[in-house]
């Protein structure tokens, strides 16, 4: 699972409503005493047993599922997704559907950033595109630029500098269909994926390497969490021969 920030997880439970989500999916609610109550949508309820209080932001059903929490499982239970998906699509301003749960989640919601069918060559401009986004989206890794002294705009939109999350994997096609399957191969080829599947740079400030063609040629992964196991390192580079550009 990525890792979020404490403070990050907070604010989305603090900003997102959950109250507007349920409205959003079609939901009626109404007021009683302190709480909105309404239809639960994850089960067949013909009794309002849903239960939201808005000051808390948190919402538990006191029918049949009996299930609750804070807005991250509400999108996690609403889209049949991992907490740490559910995460994802609410810092990806997160829309819900009208209309019944997903019960079993087969595509996720995340826009696809790699083409089906796309040579290496753009696949990895895909690659490095998706890790730059991730890295805007990520305050913890923000943090790490500026304790390093990194802290002009201008020098990460120049040397492109990403961050790996994890969520490279989510944002694909679901690994039973072709389209996903077909992807994640090339990437483990590519040694953006290792075997296992997890992605290689995970959890890196990630630096691509570019030719004088503006080809990637090679990805350089530098961990930013100090917390690490024993014999994990902290320099990673994909598989492959070190490549780099000299004038």
């Amino acid at each position: 699972m990525p890792y979020v920030p404490p403070e990050e997880k907070e604010r989305l439970k603090r900003e997102v409503s959950i109250q507007r989500l349920a409205e959003a999916r079609g939901i009626k609610l109404h007021r009683s005493g302190k709480e909105l109550i309404g239809l639960c949508p994850f089960h067949d309820d013909c009794n309002p047993s849903l239960n939201i209080d808005p000051v808390a932001n948190v919402w538990h059903c006191k029918g049949a599922c009996g299930e609750g929490g804070d807005v991250i499982r509400w999108v996690a239970r609403s889209e049949g997704v991992s907490d740490a998906h559910a995460i994802a699509l609410l810092k990806r301003d997160y829309a819900p559907s009208a209309g019944p749960v997903v019960k079993i989640a087969t595509i996720p919601k995340l826009p696809c950033p790699v083409m089906l069918g796309a040579d290496d060559r753009t696949v990895m401009r895909e690659v490095v595109r998706f890790y730059a986004d991730t890295l805007r989206d990520t305050a913890d890794a923000k943090r790490y630029l500026e304790k390093r002294g990194l802290k002009s705009a201008e020098l990460v939109e120049r040397f492109r500098l990403g961050f790996s999350d994890r969520m490279l994997g989510p944002a694909l096609p679901d690994k039973n269909r072709r389209a996903g399957a077909e992807i994640r191969q090339q990437l483990e080829r590519l040694g953006v994926f290792r075997a296992s599947g997890h992605e290689h740079l995970r959890g890196s400030l990630v630096v691509p390497v570019f030719n004088l063609d503006g080809d990637v040629v090679q990805l350089y992964g530098r961990k930013i969490d100090d917390n690490l196991r024993g014999g994990t390192d902290y320099h990673l580079y994909l598989p492959g021969p070190m490549r780099g550009v000299w004038k």
